[in-house]
């Protein structure tokens, strides 16, 4: 397998990981990289200490006494020059992402292209941090708001989209004046260290200050480090329910604030009026896209029962013509999972949910022989399955489809808001009354609500993220860079005297 990639990205013999920025540490302890794909050692990356993680700190702290005073266009105009960069090394890197990761070539790429996306939306936002102007009720006062700087923004990213994330955090964070400490998976560490060196050739390019954008590395114990530390005002993570809610309680412990992006059980309703090439090629993407492993995974199939066994028909023919292998062959759709506990993971669903009472309409199970080395290529399935089975709620990240009946539209969208997850949910209808009341108050209770497209493949001009045990966090587009912001109302009296709100008297002899 041609891995040349891996050499342009200063990634061949790569030992060294923790890095402030424009400097590198070595601890001497090393995180393995073993690809999915063959299951080969790809390359080893540093573990931070506790000692490193107080110098990536130090630097941090130092940069952003520089960059919060830059002014934003000059902010964006950094971020400009590595969205280039991003551009000159897409295809590189979006190999890496495919190869340490697991994803299809053409979503390895993708992932890429967000990046390359979110560059370009923070560009265009260096110059729109916009406050507001508000009428005093007092004469000659003016009152107005403005956003300034939180500080150091530390990033967890989980390895299902291992640089994607990232940027969704760290572009907006740069441009609104803070600096990043990014924490990537343990899983996929070698993507973030090839962002790192590629931002570090613009840091080097514009004399950047030391440490506006580090990275380090570890299990969740450097995360706890992250966590506790009150010099990080916010803390972006993404990741399990479970990781969430430590987190959150930590951070909430010290009265910091988060991002959480956490699990997802989405569903698509399909109406009788739907057109079912469309529900096809949605659903399908949704389902088996990254072998299962999103957040915005379609995970229920939630159908009408006057057209459920069409579609069941038809979703399980799709199905027969799936191609699993290499996902660096791009005539093969679908990759393998992160590892063999995702793998048992995948398993153990597949047990419970038949226990339930589920009935495999595509059968599953770990596929062996050439090719298949690594132990870590699954069938994509689909169970029929009843909308409460307990299995079903859960969220299992692998590529098992659940296929549910309904008869009411008022009963499918209380079947998809039954879960504890709230992230992405879709209709497929061609009928403006059920569109419109998927979309009401009353509707999809999801932070992501999409009519005639599947419940993945978010744009980054929209604020992304979910509500309940999903975490309740935004991030990427809208309004979300507010949360890298604090805000501050200010008040000016212009006159010669001191007139007090609500009309209160306060005169002195």
């Amino acid at each position: 397998m041609d891995t040349t990639f891996l050499q342009t990205l200063g990634l061949k013999d790569q030992n060294a990981g923790t890095s402030t920025g424009l400097k590198t540490m070595d601890s001497g302890q090393y995180i393995e990289s073993y690809t999915p794909v063959n299951g080969q050692l790809i390359g080893k990356v540093s573990q931070t200490t506790p000692e490193e993680y107080e110098q990536v700190m130090a630097a941090a702290q130092a940069a952003f006494k520089t960059w919060r005073t830059t002014p934003a266009p000059v902010r964006g105009e950094i971020v400009r020059q590595y969205g280039l960069k991003l551009r000159e090394y897409k295809d590189e890197l979006g190999r890496l992402v495919s190869y340490e990761m697991g994803k299809s070539l053409q979503e390895g790429w993708g992932e890429v292209q967000e990046m390359i996306d979110i560059c370009d939306f923070a560009v265009g936002l260096s110059r729109q941090l916009y406050g507001l102007t508000m009428h005093s009720e007092r004469p000659n006062h003016r009152m107005y708001e403005q956003w300034h700087p939180l500080g150091v923004v530390g990033i967890i990213s989980a390895f299902n989209f291992p640089v994607a994330v990232w940027s969704w955090n760290s572009m907006i964070a740069l441009v609104c004046g803070d600096v990043t400490v990014w924490k990537a998976s343990e899983k996929a560490p070698l993507c973030a260290v090839a962002c790192q060196n590629i931002l570090r050739e613009v840091l080097k390019e514009n004399d950047v200050p030391e440490g506006i954008s580090s990275i380090i590395n570890g299990d969740y114990k450097i995360g706890e480090l992250m966590t506790n530390d009150t010099r990080m005002p916010l803390i972006s993570a993404t990741g399990s329910t479970r990781m969430g809610k430590i987190v959150g309680a930590t951070v909430a412990a010290r009265m910091g604030k988060t991002i959480l992006e956490l699990g997802g059980n989405n569903a698509i309703i399909v109406t009788p009026s739907a057109d079912i090439n469309v529900v096809l090629t949605g659903a399908l993407f949704g389902a088996v896209g990254t072998a299962g492993q999103r957040c915005t995974t379609t995970r229920r199939l939630i159908v009408h029962d006057s057209i459920y066994n069409e579609v069941k028909e038809k979703m399980t023919k799709a199905y027969g013509q799936l191609r699993i292998g290499n996902p660096l062959d791009q005539n093969n759709h679908v990759g393998p999972l992160i590892d063999k506990d995702a793998v048992q993971n995948y398993l153990n669903a597949l047990e419970a949910v038949q226990q339930e009472g589920g009935k495999l309409l595509v059968s599953g199970g770990v596929l062996e022989g050439e090719g298949y080395e690594s132990g870590c290529y699954v069938k994509p399935c689909i169970v029929e399955a009843e909308h409460d089975y307990k299995t079903v709620h859960t969220e299992t990240f692998a590529p098992i489809l659940y296929l549910i009946k309904y008869s009411e539209l008022e009963e499918a969208i209380a079947i998809q808001n039954e879960v504890p997850q709230g992230l992405s949910s879709a209709i497929m209808t061609n009928d403006l009354r059920e569109a419109e009341r998927f979309l009401s108050a009353a509707g999809s209770d999801c932070g992501i609500a999409n009519v005639n497209i599947g419940t993945s493949g978010a744009e980054i001009g929209g604020a992304f993220g979910g509500e309940k045990e999903t975490g309740g966090g935004r991030e990427s587009g809208s309004d979300a860079w507010k949360a890298y912001m604090r805000r501050q109302t200010n008040t000016i009296n212009y006159s010669t005297t001191v007139p007090l709100a609500q009309g209160i008297k306060f005169d002195l002899d």
